[in-house]
């Protein structure tokens, strides 16, 4: 049962990774056509890019804490 609960944590871990990146990357792109149509706005869109690129950070790190935590749960 160890095997098979160490497997799922690094999937959700891996998962919890991926979605951050993606997020990350549809949020950049976002950001620049945005620019490319209003170049007189990039202040306030790479403000707000970069806020919502921390929030993202943030779930992401959170689930990977929480995955370690639960690593050491089940390994012990």
């Amino acid at each position: 049962m160890t095997g098979l609960a160490s497997l799922g944590i690094a999937i959700g871990a891996g998962l919890a990774v991926v979605g951050a990146g993606l997020g990350i990357a549809r949020i950049g792109g976002s950001a620049v056509e945005g620019i490319s149509r209003q170049p007189e706005a990039a202040g306030k869109i790479q403000t707000a890019m970069i806020i919502a690129a921390a929030l993202i950070e943030g779930a992401a790190l959170f689930a990977l804490v929480i995955a370690f935590l639960l690593q050491g749960k089940v390994a012990a």
